[in-house]
């Protein structure tokens, strides 16, 4: 099978989507699919053995953040999708490329998914002008973007039941994104201590995030500093990069917890699954995710969890069982989750625990389950695909996606201008 992935963010920018992209990919190729991914270009370093990879152009750096925008690109694919020939689009965004997926889709008359990936409404802060409205225009854009789609995969039950509460009427199924469990369980705790410089009788409380506003990422650093106030030989390994870098090593300095705090940036591959291994812990505050692919990388190195309750958190954390879930934003609260972890530290049935429930979120697994439902679709466009289309037929069908396209934004546009 043929599948063309189309997404507004991708490597080496290191986010949950680029993630879930790029771990699909590589088990629809490791099954014997072939995989084209139209991704924006990016002023980092691109790896130069990138394959399969077709980067269109885009605005750096968007409003001063690490993120890019693509430029509308019509027929800067045509050469690339006459080449390739897809049975499928796989949209992971609901505008500006995924636009252009709806359009292609339209095009080759082939069916198109759609990831929901995130709740943009929880991004606005990016854009100048942020306000209830905007707010409201893209909960609305992004809903009637799904329902042009011919499925809807949602990466958690939470996720499925507030997308039908919202209004998405497409078929949708529960499709997280996998990982590969066998590589997390083989991470090497004395090699990353040792890298960290942290002795091996320390407890450490660890986070890998992006350090952004919509991590919730002040509350998660206050709750910590707490629990580090009131111990010796604790620490916390936070991994990661972003906006929030400075100012929260502004608010972890003080002579109580000096040397408490490591913040080694952005950490990947082999090293990040040593540090995994190298917590006690792993603690996580954000309420905008739509899955939270790092609580599972860290229950498949066998570390409990200590998270608020959000969507995409509660299906993976069995409270007491695997971690805690805190179900109140509260310093005290979440110190006390810590508190409860701490007292039974690593202890076998915890570990044994978190490895079972990461067991069940296999890349394999996952994949296959998306390959069932694209095997469907395709199934059933090849009934209803008309091989003798005349050239009439094929404009009034790109013309309709436009105007679809058109009559969602303009939808979207009055929903965020009423009090609907």
């Amino acid at each position: 099978m043929n599948i063309l992935m189309m997404t507004n963010t991708y490597l080496p920018f290191v986010g949950g989507v680029e993630r879930s992209v790029q771990i699909f990919t590589g088990e629809y190729r490791r099954l014997g699919h072939q995989v084209l991914i139209v991704a924006p270009s990016s002023s980092q370093q691109i790896p130069s053995d990138e394959t399969g990879v077709l980067r269109v152009p885009a605005i750096q750096h968007f409003n001063g953040t690490d993120f890019s925008v693509p430029l509308p690109i019509p027929g800067i694919l045509n050469a690339a999708l006459k080449q390739f020939k897809p049975d499928i689009v796989h949209s992971h965004h609901p505008f500006i490329i995924g636009d252009s997926a709806l359009r292609i889709s339209a095009q080759l008359k082939i069916p198109i998914v759609f990831t929901f990936h995130t709740f943009y409404e929880r991004y606005t802060h990016y854009v100048p002008g942020d306000s209830k409205a905007l707010k409201k225009f893209v909960i609305a854009l992004a809903t009637g973007y799904a329902n042009l789609c011919d499925f809807v995969f949602a990466p958690s039950l939470s996720v499925a039941v507030e997308l039908r509460r919202r209004g998405v009427l497409s078929h949708m199924e529960i499709i997280p994104t996998g990982i590969e469990t066998e590589l997390f369980l083989n991470g090497d705790r004395r090699v990353a201590r040792k890298w960290l410089g942290i002795n091996e009788d320390v407890f450490v409380i660890g986070c890998v995030s992006r350090l952004a506003p919509e991590k919730n990422i002040d509350f998660l650093v206050l709750s910590v500093k707490k629990f580090l106030e009131k111990r010796r030989k604790v620490c916390f390994l936070l991994i990661g990069s972003g906006p929030c870098e400075d100012k929260i090593k502004a608010n972890l300095k003080n002579e109580i917890i000096e040397g408490k705090v490591i913040m080694p940036g952005t950490v990947t591959s082999q090293p990040l699954i040593d540090c995994y291994h190298a917590m006690d812990l792993f603690v996580f505050a954000s309420k905008t995710e739509t899955q939270g692919l790092v609580i599972t990388e860290a229950m498949a190195s066998g570390v409990p969890v200590v998270a608020l309750r959000a969507s995409g958190v509660a299906e993976v954390i069995d409270d007491k069982k695997n971690g805690c879930i805190v179900e109140n934003e509260s310093c005290e609260d979440f110190v006390s989750a810590m508190n409860w972890v701490q007292g039974w530290g690593r202890k076998n049935n915890l570990k044994r625990n978190a490895i079972n429930t990461a067991s069940k979120y296999t890349k394999e697994i996952c994949a296959q389950k998306a390959l069932t439902v694209y095997e469907g679709l395709r199934r059933k466009n090849h009934i209803l695909r008309n091989h003798s289309e005349s050239t009439w037929e094929t404009a009034k069908r790109l013309i309709k996606a436009e105007m679809d396209i058109i009559k969602n934004m303009t939808r979207a546009t009055g929903m965020a201008i009423t009090n609907k």
